[in-house]
């Protein structure tokens, strides 16, 4: 209580004027620390918000980029379903790659239909390739204009020339299904 008493005795003793001014500095003082208040709690919800759209953001740059890529996976598609001719087959296709071997045998296979897509299939055997003109026909087939899917590859080297390979392989075209139009 002594201090109390000693602070009273002060302002009591202070002129009107003096008085005026520590009043005015105390209003001051209570008006800073009400303004700082409510700042510092504006301040913590703002760090609060930033931090949860940090998360949300976190979660969704992997989805974007999940997202990004299929969408260019599918424009490609797009792309090489509007390259189709109505004519094309996988026999076509093999035919225009320019790798012959010793023989080709091509057995046209019962394609399946997916999601508005029939597939075009096709056992194709070509014997007598070289190593290189396997990588190449691969290249052409997975790089081409045309929406293929290789289900099935066997290489097998042959015993007469090692030099030499055997090709087996399983291949659909797939085109739109007869009641889709093109895109």
């Amino acid at each position: 209580m002594r201090v109390l008493e000693i602070i009273r005795d002060a302002w009591q003793d202070l002129d009107s004027r003096t008085r005026l001014w520590v009043g005015y500095a105390v209003i001051a003082l209570l008006a800073a620390t009400v303004a700082w208040s409510a700042l510092s709690s504006r301040v913590q919800a703002l760090e609060k918000k930033r931090s949860a759209r940090e998360t949300v953001l976190k979660e969704m740059l992997p989805l974007k980029v999940a997202y990004l890529s299929a969408k260019q996976s599918a424009q490609q598609l797009s792309g090489r379903m509007n390259m189709l001719r109505p004519d094309d087959s996988p026999a076509k296709i093999i035919e225009d790659t320019g790798i012959k071997g010793k023989s080709i045998k091509i057995t046209p296979l019962k394609g399946e239909e997916r999601n508005g897509f029939t597939e075009d299939a096709a056992d194709i055997r070509i014997d007598g390739l070289t190593f290189n003109e396997v990588v190449n026909l691969l290249y052409r087939l997975e790089k081409g204009s045309r929406p293929l899917v290789i289900k099935k590859c066997n290489l097998r080297v042959r015993f007469d020339d090692p030099s030499r390979c055997d090709l087996a392989l399983i291949m659909a075209l797939l085109k739109p299904a007869p009641g889709q139009a093109k895109p």
